[in-house]
């Protein structure tokens, strides 16, 4: 296919996306509804998605693997934060009428013209490489679908360069999409539809073409990575060991999430063209999972490229390339296609955006100040707005093609766009610290920028140069006079970095040193305050009137006004505002200073907040405050403060409260299911003991000619039950004491331990030979005598031997109870070999009923009174109960009572 054909094919792909955008301006209603859509919102922000993405993502993951994610990892993150950073930035904008990052950045500190002037010449310089990057990608894919193989390109005549006039069509379609009118607020509704409708187009396109390499030239994802494990030199680039993923997944990752409102078009769409605020919310999961749609065939594409196509085929024109070569020149000239549209995006809402920069930001204010040129006595300015914005265009995109020609060459679509990314990333500082530090200064904003502005062309512009021929390759090499610590990509001998990571790393030290160190040292004047506290406090428009303190005459706002927006549209603004605050716009001759500031507002948003400030500051008045006026807005000021403060706290008692709550309905949720387990246990407990005595109480009562043996052993049972059932029950009892009154009745006389041993081991010896489990004591000292109850003592060690029978496996059971001294205590302990009890559970085991296990599936072990019953025994005696050992491995029971004063007998052991 002849390069004019596929000319002209581009040309009328863009006349499409032109008529849509001149359709939804001057259309029906239905077709401009669609501005106020939020779908259309999210899909306008993946004008983000350039030729970088449609080409040079390709290019990049066929030559370094997963390197091209944190490009899109970057922005996920921002979006994730959106209400922390996005939110705030787009409400502020709104508030402030703000038409550019130069705005923003000039408007918060004090609307200084030399800060939005400064932020608009890097933004020129730093993204005329990414619009030189949207041409080659445009001049690589003439080239690879040119009839011949190849098209003039950089190194042929300018006017056989296709990209030269892809460059001057594009120029022609941005003036016709940014600057065909003047609108406040800078709204361009058709340039966000026509985004939106690309945005879908080079989706599908690039989806198209992943399912072509994946189902057609591929048997599925499975034959294509399986012949690419066969490939060395692929699986080499794709497991990541040929460069692990460190500083420059960080570095990229960062540079990414930064650009995503740092990029004057990313600004554009996502704050300027914002017409709704909600629409922000879908967008914060919709755009990033459009970035994931997107690039889902990346890898496919890329590893494709690599197995098919030669080694020496461009990396950036594999999604071209493929299709073409295999023999499919349609789809290919639609891969085209795609790759166009997503250039053509980019070029126009950039050129956009930063013509507005240059007419409000540096141009204007500059025609403002030279009173001989006689604006100030001119009607109407707005032609002369439009053709300022024109050539700007026109400079800007001929700035991007003779980088194009000149510097491109030795760089890879991905490694430009980065280059820009660095550039822009020195807005952040003075943008964060600006909307959440009230200290931030102008003189810091502008340190800080300079400085990291001054680092990126030192080690990213500059080498670029060098490398394209125009300075030596000894500036690279060497450094400049051979100085080593000054070599750009190894600057102060910092090495081991790639030279991305490495002047992102230098530029934003050097830039928020100098923002914080700056803004410490400098004071702010009065209008830096008033515009610190109307960004970081987010106050009303209102109370920053009150500060300025401005007056005028109505008519004289209006000529001014009118000079800039129309006559229509100011009057129509004016009388709109009037209304809003119950005056009559037609009688009302002098302007308070709260109408100064709408006029201001209304003049920022088609010019820009440095050369309102300076048109409005022809004509008003300004008076200082008086001392009382200052005491009356530093007193409301400080009411405003107490009743925060005093609502904060009301909010932390009532979170307290809340928490209070459900950890209390939690509790008894516990109770309640622990009741349910010991109504079952006590109706086991009660029953089982009642039905044995019950059953054999009638068989001795109806079998009179039973034997002797049989008749003792029947009463046995009956016996032993009835002591079961007696202290199920005197537990019950104990326990409705301790409810009662808080504790249990206990004596208070002096009690020997090594005697409540004795005396426990004594009481349960029967029980455990009658289940097979050994009993051993250990007394290590006689006499041990504490201040108690002696029986009460004793109730607590049998409860604490009874549980270790009742959990010892039969035959191989073992418990063991000893008695020792440990300084000023005695301590009592009750060892086992069962099964433990587990860590979680060793606090909750002395809680009433409680018993652990599962007490739907296990069989119970008695009530679950025991232990709590004893633990509230040992307290009454001052002492601690607690229990050791580890799962399956035993447990110990372990009672610590403090000693009374007494002489010292000599230890006497006993088994």
């Amino acid at each position: 296919m002849s390069q004019p054909v596929l000319v002209a094919i581009a040309v009328a792909y863009l006349l499409l996306l032109f008529a849509i955008a001149w359709a939804v301006e001057r259309g029906s209603d239905r077709l401009s509804r669609l501005t106020g859509s939020s779908v259309v919102y999210t899909l306008s922000l993946a004008v983000y998605c350039s030729s970088w993405t449609f080409n040079g993502g390709v290019g990049k993951a066929s030559q370094t693997g997963l390197d091209f994610l944190p490009i899109y990892l970057g922005p996920t993150l921002v979006f994730c934060l959106g209400p922390l950073v996005l939110r705030r930035i787009l409400r502020i904008s709104r508030a402030n009428r703000i038409t550019s990052i130069a705005d923003l950045i000039g408007a918060r500190f004090g609307k200084r013209a030399s800060l939005a002037a400064l932020v608009t010449t890097i933004a020129v310089i730093g993204l005329v490489p990414y619009i030189a990057l949207q041409l080659k990608s445009i001049s690589n894919g003439l080239a690879a679908l040119s009839s011949s193989g190849s098209a003039a390109g950089i190194d042929g005549p300018v006017l056989a360069d296709g990209a030269l006039w892809a460059a001057i069509v594009l120029t022609i379609f941005a003036m016709l999409f940014g600057s065909r009118s003047i609108r406040p607020g800078e709204h361009h509704p058709g340039m966000v539809v026509a985004v939106a409708v690309e945005s879908i187009l080079k989706l599908i396109i690039l989806t198209v073409i992943g399912l072509f390499v994946v189902y057609w030239l591929f048997d599925g994802f499975g034959d294509l990575f399986a012949q690419a494990s066969q490939v060395p030199d692929i699986g080499a680039v794709f497991d990541g060991s040929s460069q692990p993923y460190g500083y420059s997944w960080i570095s990229m990752t960062l540079l990414a999430a930064l650009a995503i409102f740092c990029l004057p078009r990313q600004f554009q769409v996502m704050v300027v063209e914002n017409v709704d605020e909600r629409h922000l919310n879908r967008a914060l999961w919709l755009f990033p999972l459009y970035l994931l749609a997107i690039n889902l065939f990346v890898l496919p594409i890329a590893i494709a490229g690599r197995l098919i196509l030669s080694p020496d085929t461009d990396p950036d024109s594999l999604v071209l390339a493929l299709p073409y070569l295999t023999g499919h020149p349609w789809l290919a000239l639609i891969a085209f296609l795609g790759g166009l549209s997503a250039a053509a995006s980019m070029v126009v809402v950039e050129a956009t955006a930063l013509s507005l920069m240059v007419c409000n930001d540096v141009v204007m204010p500059a025609l403002l100040r030279v009173r001989r040129l006689g604006l100030a006595e001119k009607s109407d300015l707005t032609r002369l707005l439009l053709w300022i914005r024109r050539a700007a265009m026109a400079a800007i995109m001929a700035l991007g093609y003779l980088y194009m020609r000149h510097d491109s060459a030795q760089f890879a679509l991905v490694s430009i766009g980065l280059m820009s990314f660095v550039a822009v990333a020195q807005f952040a500082p003075a943008i964060l610290g600006g909307i959440y530090w009230r200290n931030a200064t102008w003189a810091g904003a502008f340190a800080g920028i300079s400085l990291g502005f001054g680092i990126w062309c030192y080690t990213l512009l500059l080498p670029s140069f060098a490398r394209s021929g125009a300075l030596g390759m000894e500036f690279i090499a060497h450094g400049p006079a051979g100085i080593a610590l000054l070599k750009p990509y190894e600057l102060f001998g910092l090495r081991g970095l790639d030279p991305v990571t490495h002047a992102t790393f230098w530029s934003l030290f050097a830039n928020i040193g100098a923002f914080v160190a700056v803004s410490l040292v400098g004071n702010q004047r009065p209008m830096e305050r008033a515009r610190a506290t109307m960004f970081v406090d987010a106050v009303d428009s209102g109370e920053v009137a009150q500060i300025m303190r401005r007056t005028a005459l109505v008519p004289d706002l209006m000529t001014v006004t009118a000079r800039f927006v129309g006559r229509e549209k100011a009057v129509e603004a004016y009388a709109n505002f009037a209304r809003t605050r119950g005056v009559d716009p037609d009688t009302t001759m002098r302007a308070d200073a709260e109408t100064v500031l709408f006029y201001e507002r209304l003049l920022a948003g088609v010019i820009g907040a440095a050369s309102a400030r300076v048109l409005v500051g022809a004509v008003v008045e300004e008076e200082p405050l008086g001392m009382d006026e200052v005491m009356r807005i530093l007193d409301e000021t400080s009411k405003v403060f107490e009743a925060n403060r005093q609502l904060q706290e009301k909010s932390y008692e009532l979170e307290n409260a809340t928490a209070e709550l459900r950890a209390a309905n939690a509790r008894l949720k516990v109770l309640d299911r622990l009741k349910d387990d010991f109504v079952v246990t006590v109706n086991h407990e009660l029953r089982t003991p009642l039905a044995s005595i019950r059953a054999f109480s009638e068989i001795l009562r109806d079998h009179a000619g039973i034997t002797d043996g049989e008749r003792r052993e029947f009463l046995q049972i009956v016996v032993n039950e009835s002591e079961r059932l007696t202290r199920l029950i005197n537990q019950l009892l104990d326990l409705s004491k301790i409810e009662a009154n808080g504790s249990m009745p206990v004596a208070n006389s002096k009690v020997d331990l090594a005697e409540v041993a004795r005396e426990s081991v004594a009481a349960v010896r029967q029980v455990f030979a009658e289940n097979r489990v050994g009993l051993s004591l250990d007394i290590a000292v006689e006499p041990a005598h504490v201040l108690g109850d002696h029986d009460r003592l004793v109730q607590v060690t049998i409860n604490l031997l009874g549980n270790a029978v009742k959990f010892s496996p039969p035959e191989t059971g073992k418990a063991h109870l000893s008695l020792r001294r440990e300084r000023e205590f005695f301590e009592i302990a009750v060892s086992d070999n069962g099964k433990g009890i587990r860590a979680e559970d060793r606090e909750v085991v002395f809680e009433r009923f409680r018993q652990l296990g599962d007490t739907m599936t296990d069989k119970p072990h008695g009530a679950g009174l025991g232990l709590a019953i004893s633990q509230r025994i040992v307290a009454q005696h001052g002492g601690d109960i607690w229990v050791e050992g580890a799962e399956n491995k035993g447990a110990i029971f372990k009672i610590r009572l403090k000693a009374m004063p007494s002489k010292t007998s000599g230890a006497k052991r006993a088994r």
